[in-house]
């Protein structure tokens, strides 16, 4: 038997054993609008405490737990945001994740995660039917709500990779649209797009909010229904599946791709963003990690690989079958040309 003292550090088992306190701290702080307070300036545990109505302790503690998670930095008494983290924590921000991380913590979604076994023993998630990719599945308004500001970093910087031309008259598809922020996003750089926008009908009523909201609501229309049965038309330049495909087995995959080329005119590009791992499957590190998201939360869902979903658009007909990098997001862009 191994000696005691030559025992590895159990500090990796224990800190993912006690992930769901990293939850509760960031949760914590978002709720108290703590990180707003601190990018303001107020930067002291006391005066911390005075501004959010809170106990001074509380506040010391909590501070000095982010400190140790990185979101904040602390010199003698004082503490300030982290760069790395300051974008999205801080209320004056246009990339804050407040929403997002609300809905990323709820409830649903992390007591899923406490029977991982089960889900590991069937393939797929425990909950009953379809769950949540069930028609009109309330869950997904308050994704589309919670995830709109968050969208809109990837948005943009999925626009730029684009490059269309805003000369020209450009016709886009976006299929699972929710908030309609990447469709949107387009339709404001490029003032001769028309955005169609697919989704099911309680989420397109927010999609349509968020193009009134953006000025661009005259060319934004909208198909209420499911993107694997529902006729979507054709003659598109663009079609758009953010974050989308991640949700189904390879074979449903496969064949909404056929669908979106057919729909699209000669030369027209389909795009993907997803999190896409390395043929490893284990790095990079969030998008291979997304893969139990998926098994947890879908029958048959994954995070395929730019491999697997090249395969799926070669047999559909897509030629120029490419995959970008997008700058900080964890995701990867597929564009693949008719």
């Amino acid at each position: 038997m191994a000696n005691a003292t030559d025992l590895p550090s159990p500090a990796p088992l224990l800190e993912a054993v006690n992930g769901f306190q990293r939850t509760g701290a960031v949760k914590a702080a978002i709720e108290l609008d703590l990180f707003t307070a601190v990018g303001r300036g107020t930067d002291t545990a006391k005066k911390l405490a005075q501004e959010l109505g809170a106990s001074e302790r509380g506040v010391r503690i909590l501070c000095d737990y982010l400190t140790v998670l990185g979101f904040l930095v602390k010199r003698e008494e004082r503490y300030r945001l982290a760069a790395a983290v300051a974008p999205f924590v801080d209320r004056r921000s246009d990339f804050f994740m407040a929403d997002a991380v609300g809905f990323l913590a709820n409830r649903q979604l992390v007591e899923a995660f406490m029977d991982v076994a089960s889900a590991v023993r069937r393939g797929g998630s425990v909950a009953e039917g379809e769950g949540s990719l069930a028609p009109e599945h309330p869950m997904w308004v308050e994704y589309a709500r919670a995830m709109s500001k968050a969208a809109a970093l990837s948005a943009r910087l999925l626009r730029d990779l684009l490059a269309l031309d805003p000369s020209q008259p450009c016709k886009v598809l976006d299929i699972a649209a929710g908030h309609g922020m990447f469709g949107i996003t387009i339709a404001r750089a490029n003032p001769r797009a028309e955005i169609v926008a697919l989704d099911w009908p309680n989420v397109l009523e927010l999609a349509r909010a968020n193009a009134r909201a953006a000025k661009v609501e005259e060319r934004y229309r909208t198909i209420a229904g499911s993107a694997l049965t529902t006729e979507f038309e054709d003659g598109y330049d663009l079609v758009l599946l953010t974050n989308f495909l991640h949700h189904f087995d390879r074979q449903t995959c496969a064949t909404l791709v056929a669908k979106v080329h057919a729909a699209l005119k000669p030369a027209g590009r389909a795009v993907v963003l997803d999190f896409m791992p390395n043929p490893d499957r284990v790095s990079p590190p969030q998008a291979a990690a997304f893969a139990l998201v998926m098994l947890v939360n879908t029958p048959a869902g994954d995070a395929y690989t730019f491999a697997e979903f090249e395969e799926m658009f070669k047999e559909a007909g897509f030629a120029g079958i490419a995959q970008h990098g997008l700058g900080p997001s964890p995701q990867s862009v597929l564009i693949a040309r008719k």
